[in-house]
């Protein structure tokens, strides 16, 4: 019998399976863990001091506050946090002032809009909280070269059902469940959906011209798949009041659908730019006046074999086709500043210019043009 045996005469020998009976008795025969000041360490009577309660909450007082853990930081997994596109704010407060007159003459009714919230989302998420059923209308940005999502619940849905057929005002309109939108309902809401698309080019259109065309309306968010499920996406919620009777109407534009208008979302104001320096301009034009450039005279070019060039020896003459009286070229690197006549001014050789300067064609204006990408 070995040493641990001896000690332990109730536990099974090492060899043997552990069973569930033979585990019970060997925690029986286990000794209490007990600290020094008296608390039993294994028994289930321990309570959490704070500071262990807000390391498993995640609200842990350390030094690194970007820190996340515990449940906070199963919380921060699922949100969306991207860069803020001041533009787009103020491109969709006008596509509200347009739709509230459209919507009128459209509905011949009072018909009040609102913009709810904008926030970033996950394209995933964002399909997964649609509840059934709802109308989903994927359009296309022509210039962008992708794709957007109009999403228009039940109860607008209904709402613009009961008003264009002359239902009663201030009640709200009774829902349906358990059927699929007629055709004569997903008609009506093609119209709808067609004046909202409308206005949304005419609020983007003084920032960047795009044209939106209704490609599919669907019922299922399944086949609505316009992005991956893990990219981020701008949903805007948008809030129609027809006296007592509405609903929401949700625009979903992908990240990857506005990236070609990023640089121009990011502005704070519609044409934003940077505002001259007058003193550094005025320096810089007179370090250029002052800038000593070297300019070479071209008498004459020519073109031989190379077999004969390898043969020239000193004393050989190479014959020019041009006279004596031909004009010569002035340069300053590659470019042709003028033409000249090559004559003598006491004992030095003088080029006499004969041409005005060939100045650059291009203007402030233009330059500035070419700054910002297009061509001059």
């Amino acid at each position: 019998m070995s040493t641990s045996e001896r000690d332990n005469p109730g536990a099974p020998p090492k060899d043997e399976p552990l069973s569930p009976e033979s585990m019970a008795a060997e925690w029986a025969t286990m000794p209490d863990i007990v600290e020094e000041e008296g608390e039993q360490e294994g028994g289930t009577d321990r309570l959490m001091s704070q500071d262990e309660i807000d390391t498993m909450l995640g609200f842990s007082t350390g030094d690194d506050k970007n820190e996340r853990n515990g449940i906070q930081a199963i919380v921060d997994s699922g949100s969306v946090s991207y860069e803020r596109l001041p533009m787009l704010e103020i491109i969709f407060e006008r596509l509200v002032r347009l739709l509230s007159t459209s919507l009128r003459n459209f509905f011949t009714d009072n018909v009040e809009v609102t913009l709810e919230s904008i926030r970033s989302v996950r394209f995933g998420d964002y399909i997964n909280s649609i509840s059934q059923p709802a109308m989903l209308s994927v359009f296309k940005a022509e210039e962008w070269d992708n794709f957007g999502l109009i999403t228009i619940e039940s109860a607008l849905t209904y709402s613009i059902m009961d008003t264009m057929f002359g239902g009663k005002r201030g009640q709200p309109a009774p829902r349906v469940d358990g059927r699929p939108f007629t055709s004569i309902e997903i008609r009506l809401i093609r119209r709808v959906i067609a004046l909202v698309l409308g206005d949304a080019e005419a609020a983007f259109k003084p920032l960047s011209p795009v044209n939106f065309t209704i490609d599919r309306i669907e019922s299922n968010p399944r086949f609505v798949s316009i992005s991956r499920p893990a990219n981020a996406a701008i949903r805007v919620e948008l809030k129609f009041d027809m006296e007592g009777r509405g609903g929401a109407l949700h625009i979903l534009l992908p990240y990857a659908t506005i990236e070609p208008i990023r640089d121009l979302l990011l502005e704070s104001f519609m044409g934003e730019k940077l505002g001259r320096d007058p003193i550094w301009e005025n320096h810089l034009a007179t370090e250029v006046w002052q800038t000593e450039v070297p300019v070479t005279c071209v008498l004459h070019e020519t073109q031989m074999p190379l077999k004969r060039m390898m043969k020239l020896e000193i004393g050989d003459t190479l014959m020019f086709d041009a006279k004596p009286d031909a004009f010569v070229s002035l340069r300053c690197g590659d470019f042709v500043v003028s033409d000249g006549r090559v004559g003598r001014v006491d004992d030095k050789i003088a080029v006499q210019i004969v041409s005005p300067l060939r100045r650059s064609k291009t203007t402030i204006a233009a330059f500035d043009t070419n700054q910002h990408g297009q061509p001059v």
